[in-house]
């Protein structure tokens, strides 16, 4: 892609799968970069969000770990449940790095800094502005992830080469919540409305087989945890970190693909709406 900014070549390849018009890359690349420059002032923010899965990682499973012993997973492999969890950790890292951007941030920009009101003075459109939000807050949910696996393989828990594609499956992951979580961000009326928010992602991050297999979930529970995005996320992860690779993970794929793409559409719709109105 010769003479396009480097800031503008996810954006890129997101446009070819997005249906969304008219959306350039360039602009929306513009945006990504903007993004780039505040968090370069405001690393140490930034770098929090490393701390909450590693803490969870060592205190649940490395401590509780030691007591719980091998867990066998639904497809019938056994794992230590230091392996077992930590895919599922490296998961909710990719998911809490996007919703934090795309939901908190884009909510103070959107009601408060009124920056997107200063964006549509220039050529850049709402379209352009959703998807450069979305590459953002995937980009750091991909930079949570990378980091994450890192450890994981320091500590001995990556089980095959097929980890290599987990953190496809990472970005993968942040696409479908950041898209979410704009789409959701446009319908928050005040910070009160962020409690909705928590309600969401609590049980997503406690229940989508994160501690335990699915199997140990009542049948109409494991009904509602396969429909949500986490659980494919895990699942995507969790089979590529230990190897345990199936062609049932492909409809993970693309349950996570079309969950970002319709977030998307709705987002930037949602967006030129509120802007234009």
């Amino acid at each position: 892609m010769t003479g396009v900014p480097t800031a503008t070549r996810p954006v890129s390849l997101l446009l070819r799968v997005v249906p969304l018009y008219p959306v350039s890359p360039r602009r929306a690349g513009q945006l990504v970069y903007r993004n780039l420059l505040v968090a370069r002032r405001s690393w140490v923010v930034f770098v929090s969000g490393f701390a909450e899965p590693f803490f969870y990682l060592f205190s649940i499973g490395v401590g509780i770990g030691a007591m719980v012993g091998d867990v066998v997973t639904d497809t019938g492999s056994a794992l230590t449940y230091q392996e077992f969890v930590a895919p599922a950790l490296l998961a909710s890292a990719a998911m809490n790095g996007a919703i934090y951007d795309a939901v908190f941030n884009l909510f103070f920009k959107l009601r408060y800094a009124k920056l997107y009101d200063a964006v549509l003075a220039t050529p850049v459109s709402a379209a352009d502005a959703a998807v450069g939000e979305t590459v953002w807050a995937l980009m750091r949910g991909a930079v949570y992830s990378t980091a994450f696996l890192l450890v994981m393989l320091a500590m001995g828990l990556v089980g095959s080469w097929w980890a290599l594609l987990a953190l496809p499956a990472a970005v993968l992951i942040g696409f479908a919540f950041a898209a979410v979580g704009l789409a959701a961000s446009t319908f928050l009326r005040g910070w009160q409305d962020f409690e909705f928010v928590q309600v969401a992602i609590l049980p997503l991050f406690l229940f989508s087989t994160t501690f335990y297999p699915l199997s140990t979930y009542p049948p109409p529970l494991q009904v509602v945890v396969e429909c949500t995005p986490l659980y494919h996320g895990i699942e995507l992860v969790r089979g590529l970190v230990t190897g345990d690779v199936r062609w049932a993970l492909l409809g993970s794929v693309a349950h996570l693909a079309v969950t970002g793409l319709a977030g998307l559409a709705l987002g930037a719709r949602r967006l030129q709406r509120l802007l234009l109105r």
